[in-house]
């Protein structure tokens, strides 16, 4: 069975990793000729190419704000990235929701008061996908709006986990998600460790919560850590 595979005798999971091991991750910026800001970042075999316009003024003029910008984000999967060939590529309810899930993310994390009547463009495209590429979309997504120039009250860092045999495993590829147990995902400021944003797929027993918000908070530190080595070379 699939619960059975995600790891193996010896307590490694099936890609090799202990069970709080995180994917080796790697980040480019600048990658996108046009855009105002770019990043795309490889986190184990997941990729995600974030672009990032603006600000710019409003297209929509019923929806400007006088007192601050307005976000609008786009969530979709290349169509050969697909771990699983779906049968419908085109953008659907799932994509949908990610993308306003991301939008929301960074409303809160976004100085929007410095940049009244205009709007931010953020495009995802998921190139390849193996897991967890909703953690990966806000991770890069961070580093597109830095890149843009766009001021942050913090970064936003993001990590998924799950309960397996009482074990969380953190970081968790596409093989651990397709078991559906309990998939909590979790983005941070770490600076100030607030939450912004906070999604539960299945149920999670209280027992574990303590201990699934301990380990995806310290997994947040140490990927925010990579990115700002990222940034600094």
């Amino acid at each position: 069975k699939a619960v059975v595979s995600t790891q193996s005798t010896g307590g490694l999971r099936c890609d090799g990793r202990r069970p709080q091991e995180m994917r080796k991750l790697k980040c480019e910026l600048g990658v996108s000729e046009g855009a105002d800001g770019s990043a795309i970042v490889e986190q184990g075999y997941t990729k995600v190419l974030v672009s990032v316009f603006g600000p710019h003024e409003c297209a929509n003029r019923t929806a400007r704000n006088h007192e601050r910008a307005i976000i609008s984000c786009s969530y979709n999967f290349a169509s050969f990235g697909a771990a699983v060939r779906k049968k419908k590529m085109t953008a659907d309810k799932k994509t949908t929701e990610v993308g306003v899930m991301i939008q929301n993310t960074f409303e809160a994390a976004v100085m929007l008061e410095k940049f009244p009547k205009s709007q931010i463009d953020i495009y995802v495209q998921v190139l390849q996908g193996d897991g967890g590429e909703r953690c990966v979309a806000i991770n890069a997504t961070t580093l597109a709006l830095i890149n843009a120039g766009i001021p942050l009250k913090d970064y936003v860092c993001a990590c998924a986990a799950t309960v397996f045999q009482d074990s969380v495993l953190l970081d968790i590829n596409n093989l651990e998600e397709s078991y559906r147990g309990p998939l909590f995902m979790l983005a941070v400021m770490p600076q100030t460790e607030s939450i912004v944003q906070l999604q539960l797929d299945h149920r999670l027993h209280n027992d574990h919560l303590d201990k699934v918000v301990r380990e995806t908070i310290q997994g947040e530190r140490e990927r925010e850590s990579v990115c700002v080595c990222n940034l600094c070379v």
